[in-house]
């Protein structure tokens, strides 16, 4: 019996190993840990890697990114912001931490992302932006939802933090609204050994201001222009970061190919499962291999488990049903499609490190329990 997590974090360093080694000795031999030249050089090549007018700002995590992201696009607090409910945690609560009030909304059964045509359902004159989440690896409509949200005067914030590298159109993730918010938690598609965060824009006056919200509001030491905390990117965290960037694209390469064998050898169960739609409009990365399972999802998973498999629910509770958020919403049944989720998706495991065989194996595991009738 093999034994295959739901995410390997040793196998995610092994590639670059020489790389992420080299780094750190530098980072430590030069002796500056804090907005220093290694934040600078990341910031540079991730900010190349959008595209030749995007900007980069590094801070501490993704949900900084957000936060500071929504701030530098001008909410400010008792404005509303649009925003998903079933991407975790981070989205709401950074819109919360903006002193903003999250509208929830419901998503599109297909990419599980924004549903555009909430933005008129749920939009006010008191709404300021929203949040557009890529989710899973798979961008969201985000064409329909600038479009959409610049008609009624709102700000789009993408968080992309399970879409580094994703496309839609040709056009890559981040690249399209306002500002974006990425994550590098160790396990997204590009990973720190930490945690960390970047917010990218194409728009300079978003850039300039979100520098500020990292550090205290300031331009030059100790003179602070605007109120804010400080949220920064260490160097050792940027310098692993730029170790590791020049191997997205080819761990992202290997996670379509891992994902085509699972539509391969699991479409012929269509009657327990629903697969995440192939479009040749998009190029997913995979950050997640997420399936609906119809019925017995944690039958399934135990049956997984028993034979060397794990898996995931990403994520099982919506945050418009979690204490801290719920007086933000209306409760139970409000976002249909967003509950129906939660009850079906079902992650497995896909990694860059996984072999085909490995992915094989998980397949036949969920054949077996599709033909089993436990």
């Amino acid at each position: 019996m093999r034994n295959i997590p739901l995410n390997d974090l040793r196998a995610s360093v092994r590639e670059a190993r020489a790389e992420i080694d080299a780094a750190i000795a530098r980072v430590l031999d030069g002796g500056w840990f804090i907005l220093g030249p290694e934040g600078e050089a990341f910031e540079r090549a991730f900010a190349a890697y959008h595209g030749p007018d995007a900007h980069c700002i590094g801070v501490a995590s993704g949900t900084d990114a957000l936060r500071i992201a929504l701030q530098a696009v001008g909410v400010e607090p008792g404005d509303e912001v649009l925003v998903v409910t079933n991407a975790g945690i981070p989205p709401v609560a950074a819109v919360v931490a903006a002193g903003a009030r999250p509208v929830f909304c419901d998503v599109d059964p297909h990419t599980h992302g924004f549903d555009p045509a909430d933005i008129e359902r749920r939009a006010t004159p008191r709404t300021r932006a929203l949040v557009a989440v890529h989710l899973y690896g798979r961008m969201a409509a985000i064409d329909q939802i600038v479009a959409a949200a610049h008609s009624h005067g709102l700000a789009v914030i993408e968080d992309c933090a399970q879409a580094h590298g994703a496309r839609l159109h040709g056009r890559m993730a981040g690249t399209s609204g306002d500002a974006a918010a990425f994550s590098f938690y160790p396990t997204k598609n590009l990973g720190a050994l930490g945690d960390g965060g970047a917010v990218l824009t194409s728009r300079p006056d978003v850039a300039d201001r979100a520098r500020l919200l990292r550090n205290y509001g300031w331009r030059q030491q100790y003179a602070s222009e605007l109120h804010s905390t400080n949220s920064r990117l260490d160097d050792l965290q940027a310098a692993i970061l730029a170790a590791k960037l020049p191997h997205l694209d080819g761990s992202n390469a290997k996670r379509r190919e891992l994902a085509a064998i699972y539509h391969q050898q699991l479409a012929a169960i269509g009657d327990l499962l629903t697969l995440p739609e192939p479009d040749a409009d998009r190029q997913d990365v995979h950050h997640l291999f997420v399936v609906r399972v119809r019925r017995r999802r944690e039958e399934l998973r135990a049956f997984l488990k028993e034979r060397g498999v794990g898996s995931g629910v990403h994520y099982p509770v919506p945050a418009h049903l979690q204490a801290p958020y719920a007086s933000y919403g209306d409760g139970a049944g409000s976002l249909p499609i967003t509950e129906q989720l939660a009850a079906e998706i079902l992650s497995l495991p896909l990694y860059p490190e996984l072999t085909p065989e490995d992915v094989a194996y998980v397949a036949e595991q969920v054949r077996a329990f599709a033909h089993s009738g436990t």
